[in-house]
Order: C-alpha cells, then structure tokens, then sequence
C-alpha cells in the first residue's frame, strides 16, 4: 500500500511501484516511472523522463528529472535513469539527457551527498560516493565504487576510473585512470590502496598495479611509451589491462601531474 502524503502532488499518469512513499509537498510528474519501496522526501521534484528502480531513498529537497543545463537543448525528449538502493541526501539534482532520445544513468547502490549535482547525459555506475556539493558537468562518466570527495569539480566529457578516490575540493580537467587518487588541480598522488584492499585485492593484485602506475607515471616514460611498456603486465593482469584499455582510450587525455610538488602547467595533450 502505498502512503502519500495530503500536500504531495502526484500526476495521474505517474507510475508507482508497491509501498512507496512520497512526502509532504513533494511533486511527481507526469510519466514518472518509481519503483517498489522508494521513498520520496517532502519538498522533492521527479520531472517527466525519471524513471527509479526500487528502494531508492530521496532526502527532503531533491529534484531529478529536470532538462538539461545545455543552450544547445530544443526540447526534445530524453530520460533520467536510475537503478535500484540509491541514496540520495537533501537537494542532490540529476539532470535528464540532452540530445533526443538519450539519458543520464545512474546504477544502484549509490550514495549521493548534500546538494550533489549530475549535469546531462552523465553514466554514473555503482556503489560510488559522491560527497557534498560535488558538481559533475555533462557527460561525465564515473566508474563504480568511486569516491569523489566534497566541492571536487569535473570538466565536462571526463572519465573517473573505477574505484578512484578523488580529494575533497579538487578541479579535475583531464580523464582520472582507475585505482588512482588525485587531488588538487588534476594531480594524481598515488595509488587507492585502501580503497583496492577494502574492494577484497589481494596484494598481487595492488602490486601487479603498483607496478603499472610507476611505469606510467615515475620513469619518465610519456603516455605512448609507458602503453608499450605494460603491455606484457596486461597479459598477466586484468586489473593492469584495465588500466591500459583506460588510458589508451581517453579522448580529453588522462590527468599527468604526479606528487605533491609544487604545481606546474600541464600539457594539453596527454599522449
């Protein structure tokens, strides 16, 4: 039985799942689709084009679903997908895709803190953190189990790798390879140990890692020479050829600061 509060306005043609619960003055749109069991906090908005698997929990504040922040948008139709378990802490917003027909996804169990932003067109995957006040501009793509920590900021069309961590307040203008944490202006500062060891490596796997990450970043090898490098790596590792598939298929170019020295311009181009 679902329980909706007197104040909420839920569209006719709203779809809901079984035991949802949807607060005061919160807003549902029309062609919403909710899952079994979420729960939708007062003063929410669910805009046309969201669709949320089960058990997801909104925080008082939050608003999905709305168009893009894009000049280039006409009104077209687009999606908000978003998967199953999620928690999503007060005023975080997601933003629907921006070109006809395309979506911003969102997997499942995630966490999301205090006014969190997700811009169009964004792939979130699983299982990753992002604190308060994080803004992801569009098309972003972050990988699962990562962390971002609070007021970091990423370009537009930028990848983080799967379990990265990345420091609190940090400007992240180029692609982050996965299992790396960087922080400041685009500096990676070494290898997610914690992170790895706490998703069950073990220490073959850290080291077989460990390995790669110096041949990228602490020989003096440049991009196109390190990839030649960790090609034997790749063959014994499936975490290094991860790392590798990564870097050899950025577009913006992969974030080449390393250390905690003193800040010098980075190259344009990562290859």
């Amino acid at each position: 039985m679902n329980r909706i509060h007197a104040t909420a306005v839920v569209h006719p043609q709203a779809c809901l799942g079984d035991d949802v619960e949807i607060g005061p003055f919160a807003i549902v749109e029309d062609g919403v689709l909710i899952g079994d069991r979420c729960r939708i906090g007062a003063y929410s908005l669910i805009a046309t084009g969201t669709r949320l698997g089960a058990d997801n929990h909104l925080y008082p504040g939050c608003i999905l679903g709305l168009p893009p922040q894009d000049l280039q948008w006409r009104g077209t139709s687009s999606v908000l997908e978003i998967g199953a378990r999620n928690v999503l802490r007060e005023g975080v917003t997601l933003h629907r895709g921006s070109a006809p027909d395309s979506a911003t996804v969102v997997g499942s169990d995630n966490y999301f803190m205090v006014q969190s932003h997700a811009g169009h067109n964004c792939r979130i995957g699983d299982r990753v953190i992002l604190a308060n006040h994080v803004l992801l501009a569009g098309h972003v793509e972050v990988g699962d189990g990562a962390f971002v920590g609070g007021g970091a900021a990423m370009h537009q069309f930028g990848r983080i790798g799967r379990l990265v961590m990345v420091s609190g307040l940090s400007r992240l203008r180029k692609d982050v390879p996965p299992f790396l944490m960087v922080a400041e202006d685009s500096r990676i500062v070494g290898l997610n140990v914690v992170g790895l060891r706490r998703a069950g490596w073990s220490w073959d796997e850290v080291r077989a890692v460990r390995r790669a990450v110096r041949i990228l970043y602490r020989e003096g090898n440049n991009v196109s020479q390190a990839l030649a490098r960790l090609e034997p790596l790749a063959t014994a590792s499936p975490a290094v050829a991860e790392l590798a598939g990564f870097v050899r298929s950025s577009r913006r170019g992969i974030c080449t600061r390393f250390g905690r020295g003193p800040a010098r311009d980075e190259p344009d181009s990562a290859a």
